[in-house]
């Protein structure tokens, strides 16, 4: 990867570097979504409202054992060979680094002309 954003060498394997985020996203989300049911749960005195979170804390268990499995099956997450995760975070730190690196907002930044119109038109 070079500091050339718009170098279509850059975009090799992106598609499967956002499927790797958006999964592990997903994946973060769903193990929050279960902590805060589970306190939530500790907090409810109505026993249908304990029951409908009951009912949500088990599928959010479920959902997150689903999204993990399909990320061990698909070797984006190997949560039981910590070396072979340690390599998969550095990638992803050293691919950050190299984001982060590129100059995505050039000077020059003016965009007139470029639309059909201007802001302020109705």
């Amino acid at each position: 990867m070079n500091n050339d954003y718009l170098d279509p060498i850059n975009s090799l394997h992106m598609p499967e570097l956002a499927d790797t985020t958006f999964a592990m996203d997903f994946l973060i989300r769903a193990k929050e979504g279960v902590r805060n049911i589970a306190v939530a749960l500790t907090e409810s005195a109505s026993p249908d409202v304990r029951a409908a979170l009951r009912k949500q804390l088990k599928q959010g268990i479920a959902m997150h054992q689903e999204i993990s499995e399909l990320m061990i099956k698909k070797k984006w997450f190997h949560p039981y060979e910590l070396t072979e995760q340690y390599q998969l975070d550095q990638l992803s730190a050293n691919n950050t680094i190299k984001i982060g690196k590129m100059n995505l907002f050039p000077v020059e930044t003016n965009r007139k002309g470029m639309f059909d119109r201007t802001p302020d038109e109705h």
